[in-house]
């Protein structure tokens, strides 16, 4: 495979004040009451269950930090429904039974009025029914894999602008404008065991075959996996042209380190989640970030009417910019206010009715949803250059004209 480092590529670019908000971060086995419907006067107690602690805790972080933002923001512009609003949420260590006993207490012990979702398919595909069963609207900020949609629930909403089917399709498309001579004729697969990943490697293998390109790597691993050094020599062995990693976010850069160690420096590679967090560069090096392929549900310079706000409060709140987490909760909070805003009450069925008819504004652009609350957007595609991700994909969404289709050696 041709090895330039650089190669054109069609496509150009075309706050507020924060006020104190009672945030109860609880463990499972203690609680307090949440707040009664029917207090027209007294806050609105949203509740949630997110795994701070255990393999995703890294994540969850400034997931719950856009959370935060974002019920800050709401009290400093006078609340929901004329109501301050606190969150309720619980830690469910990335364990699905936890995370079902979570939500299920909150709506029918605590009582909470709202909720909001979790983070990653594999809770939010054991959640979500919880929230049907009661009748809550749950808008969930991650987990796109479609397992979680074709159960026919009424009250699911995803925020952000595609689910995992749609996954592939940027990434498919550039490799289909490459001469073929150029175009990688291998890919290794390596994902981690979650609806999520797995999904988006079975659509991967297939359509990257209907280009020719063959799989000649495939494992999927344990989401306690901590050392990669045997699958990366097993990667080594089978010296694919492409690697696509489906990881969630540490286990994406333990990768990296062990290809390193190894000595493996695939020609391209796709990662899944990883490369937006924020220690990313930090933890595989800076220089080894160039090159190196993701998708994104939202950016930064994205000239959404409410983002650069966004990006802005959040900066100056928490000290650094927000990463794609943050960003996906703050949007799920988002939807949910619109919601309520709209229908004027904390009716469920009023709020899950309003949003299957209508569409949201939001920091990654607007959201509408099919019946089983599918997004009906895309996702964009970014690539490591210099020291950040640029947007490559789709063209009417680019903020740079290169792509790098090679990715160089790991210095």
């Amino acid at each position: 495979m041709k090895r330039n480092i650089r190669s054109p590529f069609r496509g150009t670019r075309g706050g507020a004040a924060v006020a104190v908000v009672s945030l109860l971060v609880l463990s499972a086995g203690c609680g307090l009451s949440g707040s009664d419907p029917s207090d027209g006067d007294g806050p609105i107690v949203i509740g949630m269950s997110l795994p701070l602690s255990g393999p995703v805790a890294d994540r969850a972080k400034p997931g719950m930090e856009g959370y935060q933002y974002w019920v800050d923001e709401l009290n400093s512009n006078g609340g929901l429904l004329g109501r301050e609003v606190e969150l309720k949420v619980l830690d469910d260590g990335f364990d699905q039974q936890t995370a079902i006993s979570d939500y299920t207490r909150l709506i029918s012990e605590d009582k909470v009025d709202l909720v909001l979702g979790t983070f990653s398919s594999d809770l939010n595909v054991a959640v979500a029914p919880v929230a049907e069963r009661f009748g809550y609207a749950y808008v969930q900020p991650s987990g796109g894999a479609d397992e979680i949609f074709e159960r026919d629930l009424e009250y699911l909403f995803f925020a952000q602008p595609a689910t995992t089917q749609k996954l592939p399709d940027r990434f498919v498309e550039l490799l289909s404008t490459m001469p073929e001579a150029e175009r990688p004729e291998t890919v290794g697969l390596v994902q981690l065991d979650d609806p999520n990943t797995t999904q988006a490697a079975k659509l991967f293998s297939d359509q990257l075959a209907e280009l020719g390109i063959e799989t000649v790597y495939d494992v999927t691993y344990s989401p306690d996996t901590s050392n990669f050094d045997a699958i990366a020599s097993d990667i080594k062995q089978s010296d694919p042209d492409l690697v696509i990693n489906g990881a969630i976010a540490v286990d994406g850069m333990s990768l990296i380190r062990s290809m390193q160690k190894v000595g493996f420096s695939p020609p391209m590679l796709y990662q899944m989640n990883a490369p937006t967090d924020p220690t990313y560069a930090e933890t595989i090096g800076e220089a080894n970030t160039e090159g190196i392929f993701t998708y994104l549900a939202w950016s930064p310079e994205a000239a959404y009417p409410t983002n650069d706000g966004f990006v802005s409060g959040y900066t100056e709140e928490y000290g650094a910019a927000p990463s794609e987490d943050a960003a996906n909760s703050y949007t799920a909070g988002q939807v949910l206010a619109e919601a309520v805003d709209s229908v004027g009450s904390l009716d469920q069925e009023a709020i899950k009715d309003w949003l299957h008819a209508n569409s949201v504004e939001t920091i990654v652009g607007p959201l509408n949803w099919d019946e089983t609350g599918r997004p009906q957007g895309d996702m964009l595609l970014g690539q490591f250059q210099d020291g950040e991700i640029k947007i490559v994909g789709p063209d009417s969404a680019a903020t740079t004209d290169e792509v790098i289709y090679a990715k160089p050696e790991w210095q």
